[in-house]
């Protein structure tokens, strides 16, 4: 290592760590005004807080389309902030531009999910992790190439690769290359957006001790953004869980896994393949899919497909087969009004024509034909379903909500304290008058 290097490590670690290095803020990222049709904006990211330590690696985790690689990438101005802030050593990075946002650019880096679409392949090994040192004009030509050659040695390279290109690797020896260029200026921060999920599982295993190995030699802090749930517990100091904007739950990794309090961590959890053929762990199956970012609940953003979902008091004991499908019945519902209509259909529904999205009479039978129904039941069901008849599809959502909502469907949950490690998760049931016993009595009344 370069003595510039060890310069740089010796100071990144005598930092004072009382504070964190990355302060989130009800950071939001939304996209676009929609179409001649649609004008809501797209809320990839709606309203998170959190920190991350110096020289710690927090996790992100969550389905598909949930907004973790638009956060990443917001952490480090490759996406533009909507609203909130995010402080970097206390300043506010969203607010940079110009020469300011350049400078502040060498302190944090991204290694990309393809390593073989995040690398030209026109350049060679050498252009391409000394790209960032001649954007920054970082010294001499010479050392440059230098610094390059280093570079390649510390994530495993040799030497003579320096002139080949990426056409000429395998999958693991890209990403070392992703890598390389990423530690080029000798940045304290690197946003990982699943370094390892196109490799092999022995590459995997590589690339990831090789990540660790650099972050004790240059004290790195990483967030690193991935799918694979036994990986992230093998590598995160705490675990970040992602749902549809909202960061869900936050915590010290073992004990989140260990004893997950968000309804939303106990399904993603409980998807984890177990190796013995005799465990009895229940799986979760969640009903649906996530709701379009575009038109999220107003309420918990886990509120169409949590299955501890708060009842209304009336319809508390009521059988848990009939209160699902009325909550598959009010997402249909709420689906129709937001599918995609061509011009002539939007046409008939003001002129009051039927359409093809008027019958429900198919959905009802289907829903509700081969269970017991109380008649209180089936008088809301059958109201809702003259307004669908009636073109009214947002009245019969509406009276659907007034009828069987709730405060999950109401009003967005608080982030309550579950643990004496600072462990927050983003739920109305950790409210003591809907705490389900033994389940998820909030810490701070225990």
């Amino acid at each position: 290592m370069s003595e510039q290097s060890v310069r740089q490590t010796e100071q990144t670690v005598t930092v004072s760590e009382d504070e964190p290095l990355i302060e989130v803020n009800d950071l939001k990222t939304y996209y676009g005004e929609g179409g001649l049709i649609e004008d809501n904006p797209v809320k990839a990211v709606d309203g998170v807080s959190f920190d991350i330590e110096r020289g710690e690696t927090l996790g992100l985790v969550g389905e598909s389309g949930c907004g973790k690689t638009t956060l990443g990438r917001t952490l480090i101005q490759l996406e533009s902030a909507t609203e909130g802030e995010v402080l970097f050593d206390g300043t506010d990075v969203t607010r940079l531009s110009g020469d300011e946002l350049k400078n502040w650019r060498r302190n944090s880096q991204m290694v990309f999910q393809d390593p073989e679409s995040s690398l030209n392949d026109r350049m060679t090994i050498g252009e391409i992790v000394r790209e960032p040192l001649d954007v920054h004009d970082w010294k001499t030509a010479k050392e440059r190439r230098s610094r390059v050659r280093e570079l390649l040695d510390v994530v495993g390279l040799r030497p003579e690769h320096y002139y080949r290109y990426p056409h000429q690797f395998s999958g693991g020896q890209r990403q070392r290359v992703g890598i390389a260029r990423a530690l080029a200026l000798e940045p304290e921060f690197v946003v990982l957006d699943e370094p390892v999920s196109a490799l092999d599982v022995s590459v995997q295993a590589q690339i990831l001790n090789l990540l660790e190995d650099l972050q004790d030699e240059f004290g790195l802090t990483y967030l690193f953004i991935a799918h694979d749930l036994s990986v992230v517990r093998h590598i995160c100091d705490r675990v970040a869980v992602m749902y549809l904007g909202h960061i869900m739950e936050i915590g010290e990794t073992e004990e989140l896994f260990a004893d997950p309090k968000n309804p939303y961590t106990r399904s993603l959890l409980s998807a984890i393949p177990d190796p013995d053929p005799t465990s009895d762990r229940e799986r979760i199956t969640l009903r649906g899919t996530p709701p379009s970012p575009r038109d999220p609940p107003s309420g918990c953003p886990f509120s169409t497909r949590c299955p501890m979902k708060i009842r209304p008091d009336e319809f508390q004991d009521l059988d848990d087969e009939v209160w699902i499908a009325i909550e598959v019945f009010r997402e249909v519902v709420r689906e129709r009004e937001r599918a995609d209509r061509s011009l002539t259909e939007r046409a008939r529904e003001m002129l009051g024509m039927a359409t093809r999205y008027s019958d429900i009479d198919e959905i009802r039978e289907e829903l509700f034909a081969d269970i017991d129904v109380p008649p209180a039941v089936q008088k809301h069901v059958d109201e809702a379903a003259t307004y669908i008849d009636d073109n009214d599809d947002e009245q019969a959502r509406e009276y659907l909500r007034d009828v069987f909502g709730s405060i999950c469907d109401d009003e967005s949950p608080d982030d309550h304290l579950v643990s004496d490690t600072g462990r927050f998760s983003h739920c109305h049931r950790h409210l003591e008058e809907y705490a389900e016993p033994d389940e998820f009595t909030p810490y701070a009344n225990r």
